[in-house]
């Protein structure tokens, strides 16, 4: 019997949700995603003290204010950690915009075209790029745009049917739903443990699968933020799943057999829903779940943007002093 990670891969495309240049090696992923988290915790291991000392050299090169020096860097430094991941996998590499921009349209814009040139500075190719964007209406509209540009968009920290549709509509290339985030919420609030089949974020991801493949939508659904293989195996058949190192790893000691959860035939037609920016602020406002854990995801990153770029500042002044 073949391993449940390879039987995964046979239904579904299995990403790697990680900064860890040797797990990625090991487990062979196709694609790899990042967030602020994640490059933090890549930048503090010793594979990448070559690339700060680097960007820390570059940063002192550059002219204007010392805020914007330090952006600079912690942007070189947060493509420095896609790049190695893109020389590993044969897909894409999904790389954030600052979370702190999460409500600001235009600010978004022109850091993911900014992301966008950097990598094709490196001789990486938008084609290998995915940029994430918070699943704000701010987000989600600098999307569409990009969207028409040829830049391909993750949308992510996305915890309802409502950011759902309203990506769809905006014809993102992929979506992250994050279904651990989802269950953390309902645990915390009812007290109530949960078995996969009942777990609220897999219902969560298969009513937003289901509704995207019976109205023919394009845009790929990749389940994420998974807190057990139970999760995941529940979700079996899912356009993509991003997975964590130590899961990955679980999956691949498996010998059970795999069922297949999801498939993208159809199950009988979805009445499609029209979703402007009343009705989606509405919709979000009506589920307390999808609201306080998009304001806490980005909060979060916010926060992990922000340790980086301290680090930077203190690289920066020990480098001139």
């Amino acid at each position: 019997m073949t391993s449940k990670l390879d039987q995964l891969r046979a239904m579904t495309t299995v990403v790697a949700d990680t900064g860890d240049i040797e797990a990625v090696a090991r487990l062979k992923p196709v694609d790899c995603t990042t967030n602020p988290t994640i490059v933090l915790k890549a930048l503090g291991t010793p594979m990448f003290a070559d690339a700060i000392k680097e960007a820390v050299a570059w940063g002192k090169k550059q002219g204007g204010a010392s805020e914007a020096v330090v952006h600079a860097v912690a942007d070189r430094l947060a493509i420095s950690v896609g790049a190695a991941l893109s020389g590993l996998v044969p897909g894409r590499v999904s790389t954030e915009v600052d979370a702190d921009l999460s409500f600001n349209t235009e600010a978004s814009l022109a850091k993911a075209r900014a992301i966008i040139a950097s990598y094709k500075e490196r001789g990486i190719e938008r084609d290998r790029i995915l940029i994430k964007l918070a699943s704000t209406w701010e987000g989600i509209r600098a999307a569409e745009v990009l969207q028409k540009e040829g830049i391909d968009c993750n949308l992510t920290l996305l915890f309802s049917k409502a950011q759902a549709i309203a990506c769809a509509d905006a014809k993102a290339f992929l979506i992250s739903p994050f279904v651990g985030r989802i269950l953390d919420w309902y645990k915390k609030s009812t007290g109530k443990d949960y078995t996969a089949e009942e777990d609220p974020g897999v219902i969560s991801v298969r009513d937003i699968y289901h509704y995207y493949k019976a109205n023919d939508i394009k845009t790929i659904v990749m389940g994420a933020s998974f807190r057990n293989t139970g999760e995941i195996e529940a979700l079996a058949g899912c356009d993509r799943l991003t997975i964590s190192p130590n899961l990955l790893d679980e999956l691949a000691a498996d010998q059970g057999k795999l069922e297949r959860k999801l498939s993208p035939e159809p199950k009988g037609s979805v009445e499609k829903i029209a979703v402007d920016e009343k009705t989606f602020r509405w919709m979000m406002n009506e589920d307390a779940m999808a609201t306080e854990k998009l304001s806490e995801g980005i909060r979060a990153f916010a926060k992990d943007l922000g340790t980086l770029r301290a680090m930077v500042s203190k690289e920066l002044q020990l480098a001139a002093a």
